[in-house]
Formats: C-alpha cells, sequence, structure tokens
C-alpha cells in the first residue's frame, strides 16, 4: 500500500529541498547499515493482493468506496481505480502448518469481503487484469478519490508532457493512447513480502530477480487487455508503459524507465536506494520535519520518510522496503511480478514456491546470479511475460530450456527442500507443490485458461469477443470460488 499525501502544488523550492533531505537521508542509511541494530530475518510470509470489483454481469463497476465501506476492516484499502481494492494479510510464520493458515487467513477475508460487497452491489476478482475491462473505463474520472492517486496522475504527466502510449504486440496488437494513469489499474497483482537482515539483502535481492522470470511463466493470468489477446502476462508491459514519465527522446537517450528491473546484481541494499536517488526525480516533493541524523544520535531509528516516499514511485518488479515497527527498523524485499489468482489455493501456491526457492538459493554455495548474466535474468522475464510456460529461458548449468522443463526438473526439487528447511509439514509443501507441477504438465495457467475458453465461446458458441469475455469472466468468477486450482478447471 502506498503512502497517503495530501492535494497540494509543489514549488521548485519544494523540489532543491525535497532532493537535499533525501540525500541526507540516505547518508543516515548508509550509517544505519554500518551502525545500527535492525530486525533480524523472520521467516514469516506477508502478501498483498489486488482485486477487481465488477457487478452481477462480470463488468467492471466504480465503487470501491462503497465497497469499502461495507467491508469496514483495516485491511482493506483503496488502490489507483475506483474498481479495484487490496487486502494486506499480515505475517504468518511457515513452519507447521502456517501456509495452511495464510491461505485460510486469505479465503476467509476475502469470502467476508465478497458477502459484504455483494450488499453494494460489488462483486471481487483475482486477476492479473480484468477481462472485461474497456478503454473507456480507464480515464481520470475513475481514478480513486485518494489525493496521493491524483498527484501522482499529475506529476507524471508534468514530467512526461504528452499523452501516455501504449504499445503492445502479441497474438493480437495493442496501439493507443491514455490521458491518464488510469491504465495502471488494470494490473492487480500478487505482493510477497520477505524480511531478511541487511548482510543478507543483497543476497535475497539478486536471487529474486534471477527467479522473476519462471515465477512469471508458472502464474501467467493476464492474456486480455481492452478486449485484444496479447501476451501470457500483459500485466508486465503494461505497467512498464502506464508509468512511463519519459517521453520518446528521453527513451532514446537511455533515460531509465520508473518501472525498473534493473541493470546489474547488487552488493547491499544501499545500492538499490542510492540508484533510486541518482536517476529517479522526484514526483512526490514532500518534506518531512525529522532530522534522521538528530534521531541516530539519539539512539532512534528514523523513519526515513522522504527516502520511503520516492522509493514507492520508483516500481522495481523486486523493491527493497525500509520500516519501522515498533521502534525496530527492518528490510524487507518486496517481491512484485505476480499476478493476482485465479484461486486462493493458486495463490498460496505461487507463494509457496517462491518462499521455499527463497530460502534456498541465495545461500547457495555458488549462488545462481553469480554464474548468470544479469541482462539474462531481465530477458527471462521478458521472455516469460510474452509466452507463459512455453518461454524459453536461461538457467546456469541446463542452457536454455522451457520455462516448464525448469520448473519441473530444477525448481520444484529446490523449492521443496528450501519449504523443508523452513519446518512446512510435508503434506503441506506437497500440496502446495504439486499444483505448480500440474500447472507444468497440463500446461495450464490462468492465462490459458481464460484463453481457452474465450477461443471456445466465439468458435463454438459464436459469440463476438467483448461477450466472450463477459462470460468467461462470470465463469472464471464461478471456479474461483470453489478454491480449486486452475489447472484443474474445466475448459466449457
Amino acid at each position: 500500500m502506498g503512502r497517503d499525501v495530501p492535494a497540494m502544488v509543489f514549488s521548485r523550492e519544494d523540489r532543491r529541498r525535497y532532493r537535499d533531505k533525501i540525500r541526507r537521508s540516505l547518508d543516515a542509511l548508509a550509517r544505519m547499515l554500518r551502525e545500527f541494530r535492525f530486525e533480524a530475518e523472520r521467516p514469516r510470509a506477508g502478501l498483498e493482493i489486488e482485486l477487481n470489483l465488477v457487478d452481477d454481469r462480470g463488468e467492471p463497476t466504480m465503487k470501491n468506496a462503497e465497497v469499502l465501506s461495507a467491508i469496514a476492516q483495516p485491511d482493506w484499502a483503496t488502490e489507483l481505480g475506483q474498481f479495484n481494492v487490496e487486502i494486506n494479510i499480515l505475517p504468518e510464520p511457515l513452519e507447521g502448518d502456517g501456509a495452511v493458515r495464510l491461505e485460510k487467513a486469505v479465503r476467509d477475508r476475502l469470502n467476508h469481503a465478497e458477502e459484504r460487497a455483494d450488499t453494494v452491489g460489488g462483486h471481487l476478482v483475482m486477476v492479473g487484469i480484468l477481462p472485461t475491462l474497456r478503454e473507456s473505463d480507464v480515464h481520470e474520472g475513475t481514478l480513486s478519490a485518494n489525493p496521493r492517486y491524483r498527484l501522482l496522475n499529475e506529476q507524471i504527466f508534468a514530467a512526461r508532457g504528452e499523452d501516455m502510449h501504449l504499445s503492445i504486440e502479441g497474438d493480437e496488437s495493442l496501439d493507443t493512447y491514455a490521458d491518464s494513469i488510469t491504465p495502471e489499474a488494470a494490473c492487480t497483482s500478487l505482493q510477497l513480502h520477505l524480511q531478511v537482515a541487511p548482510s543478507a539483502f543483497a543476497a535475497a535481492w539478486n536471487a529474486a530477480q534471477a527467479l522473476a522470470g519462471p515465477q512469471v511463466a508458472v502464474a501467467a493470468n493476464s492474456p486480455f487487455l481492452f478486449g485484444r489477446r496479447l501476451w501470457q502476462e500483459t500485466r508486465i508491459p503494461l505497467f512498464e508503459q502506464a508509468t512511463d514519465t519519459r517521453p520518446v527522446e528521453l527513451r532514446a537517450q537511455g533515460v531509465r524507465p520508473r518501472v525498473w528491473f534493473g541493470e546489474r546484481w547488487i552488493t547491499s541494499v544501499f545500492d538499490l536506494f542510492e540508484e533510486n536517488v541518482r536517476y529517479f526525480p522526484s514526483l512526490l516533493p514532500l518534506c518531512e520535519e525529522e532530522d534522521p541524523q538528530e534521531e541516530l544520535d539519539r539512539g532512534l531509528p528514523p523513519e526515513l520518510a522522504e527516502l520511503t516516499l520516492h522509493n514507492g514511485t520508483v516500481y522495481r518488479w523486486n523493491r527493497p522496503v525500509y520500516a519501522v515497527v515498533d521502534g525496530v527498523p527492518h528490510l524487507r524485499v518486496e517481491n512484485r511480478v505476480l499476478p493476482a489468482g485465479p484461486s486462493v489455493s493458486d495463490v498460496a501456491a505461487n507463494a509457496a514456491f517462491y518462499y521455499g526457492l527463497m530460502r534456498v538459493l541465495p545461500e547457495a554455495e555458488r549462488p545462481v546470479w553469480t554464474r548468470m548474466p544479469f541482462s539474462a535474468a531481465r530477458d527471462n522475464l521478458r521472455a516469460a511475460a510474452r509466452h507463459g510456460l512455453g518461454a524459453r529461458l536461461y538457467w546456469p548449468g541446463e542452457g536454455e530450456v522451457t520455462a516448464s522443463d525448469l520448473v519441473l526438473r530444477r525448481l520444484l526439487p529446490i523449492a521443496e527442500e528450501g519449504l523443508r528447511l523452513q519446518g512446512v509439514e510435508a503434506e503441506v509443501r506437497d500440496r502446495l507443490l504439486t499444483i505448480v507441477e500440474r500447472r507444468c504438465v497440463t500446461g495450464r495457467t490462468g492465462a490459458k485458461w481464460q484463453t481457452g475458453t474465450v477461443e471456445a465461446l466465439e468458435t463454438r458458441d459464436g459469440l463476438d469477443r467483448h461477450e466472450a469475455l463477459r462470460r468467461m469472466t462470470l465463469r472464471y468468477i464461478e471456479h474461483m470460488h470453489t478454491n480449486e486450482p486452475v489447472h484443474a478447471w474445466p475448459l466449457n
């Protein structure tokens, strides 16, 4: 969840003060990494899920304010679009049946929220991109009421100076323009949090970057955007383009995008925050009263509000997070590559796959990133987003193999070992990782189920594209509520 900010206009003096303050905050972080005691690594699974809202017909409905009022729970919040909401699930220890408790916590909260949403004519959908979303649904008037989003919209377009160009070539093609950042709201994700000690952060982040491609390939769930069939995980190129502050000329000069995979393996968490400050101008130059150096001199951890706010406007697929909880600072890797859904069991399986791998790979004697060019990890993510399980990915010791083979032969055994080391019960880890395995064997991800169902509705029943998408969405919601994993959903 992003930090709320007031509606305001920024002056040149605001930006100068902010730049000075954020550099002092960066110095404070460097000092903390040398001197301060951070909370140690905690093997817990925490996650956020962004969801879409639809009406009884499966069409998007702009009712997040009414739905949140009906839910009336503090772990629910607005997201960018009026057709979005977000739930924040507190971390659970994974040992024993912790993964089961996490899955139950998600399911119980979603069931309660669905009951409450129904009272105001809304329904929740866990999907990477809502299939029935039209271009006419994403404009400045459908931004959520939170001033943060309006301010971000103004600042991104002020930096860009022209409308947003959305161009994606896939099975079909999309080429259009947007006059707001609202198309970003089409991207609804599952975000996984992993708390790590400062000394272990670089290894964890590097491992997460190497895993981004396989993660997306096995969990793809966003094949449609504005009625076009594009990539298996269209969220990836859409998010990159929908928040791009660069006009064509700056892209040609090599200016870095704000949705950024990165360009190198790191040696410290400081590398990431320093890159943010060095490469990206502020979008929200808000200064707080806190002097971080004075706080450190008093033996207290500073909030580093400017540094963390700025970090929230640089959209890395694996984002560093600094936070202070109960007076103790900690660091997290926020994994942002996965789409939401399709079912809670799929979400739990995706989380187990990631957390299992992240228990082993960062501590390997010869870590994967020491045997793999950074560019290969970046290319893997793009190939996986486009082709899903059929993508050809590079992996050390394997060369270039299909994503399904890589997951089945190399990564699932590592994930199983990682979950075992974390004390996850055998029955639990077998059930969750079998879901990932069956997706690979059947070739059926959420994206494949969506495209196969729409193709059947179009060819067998003669429906036009939007009607096929609408009926598919209603079937998707029905299957989602059964909590059966997507590989078991019938194509009909």
